[in-house]
């Protein structure tokens, strides 16, 4: 990956993800339906979200694993 950070123009980064809850009934069943990769840079921490595919079966092993 060729990153250069938008803030300070380092080029070393970390790349982590993050799952999060959706609409209502996600909140209740605690199923985490949103997953974001993210990008960050090293030098100055500034991170970038993007928005990632889930599964449906990611989605039914976090309902029985929260």
């Amino acid at each position: 990956m060729n990153y250069k950070c938008p803030k300070c123009a380092n080029t070393t980064y970390e790349i982590g993800q993050m799952r999060a809850t959706g609409g209502t009934l996600s909140k209740i069943f605690d199923v985490q339906n949103k997953k974001f990769s993210s990008v960050s840079c090293k030098k100055c921490h500034y991170t970038e979200f993007y928005k990632a595919k889930t599964g449906a079966l990611s989605n039914i092993f976090d309902l029985f694993t929260n």
